[in-house]
């Protein structure tokens, strides 16, 4: 059961990265970079901050503990972006497919881009990566909705009955 609860969850993620980004494409490159204390720096810095996430913590559930964020040349454009974000998707979901209810309980231990070692339950770190992308999507939706584009109603209970 928790293993369908967690493929369920990454497919409302997915699904709210998708009105993320289809409302994204309406802004213009300054406002795309433009600073702001809000989110991330930016609206493309926050997106950076998203998908650089979902690279690095299923990188350390596997064994890899990447201690930056994406590097440059994979951010510079929402089109990079974008390509990267699919990517992620591809990649969790097959790491998803694979999963089994015995994995889910199992201790990963990685080391945090600061340096600090710690162990914790693959189930409490995919929770973690969900919340996290729902904070930071939310700071986005606010970003978006201060230029007049709000990316509608992301609630879970529109994903699920349509």
């Amino acid at each position: 059961m928790l293993v369908e609860y967690f493929k369920t969850l990454y497919d409302y993620t997915y699904w709210t990265h998708a009105q993320i980004l289809e409302v994204v494409e309406q802004v213009n490159e300054a406002q795309f970079t433009e600073e702001t204390k809000d989110g991330h720096g930016s609206l493309r810095e926050t997106l950076v901050h998203i998908v650089s996430a979902e690279w690095i913590w299923p990188s350390r559930w596997q064994g890899t503990s990447p201690m930056e964020k994406l590097p440059e040349e994979d951010r510079p454009t929402l089109g990079k972006l974008r390509e990267r974000w699919r990517e992620q998707q591809q990649q969790m979901r097959a790491v998803l497919a694979a999963l089994g209810q015995e994995d889910v309980h199992r201790v990963v231990p990685d080391t945090k881009t600061r340096g600090q070692s710690y162990a914790a339950p693959l189930w409490q770190r995919m929770a973690h990566l969900v919340n996290h992308g729902t904070q930071h999507r939310s700071e986005a939706a606010v970003l978006l909705s201060r230029l007049g584009l709000s990316p509608g109603d992301l609630d879970g209970l529109i994903f699920l009955i349509g």
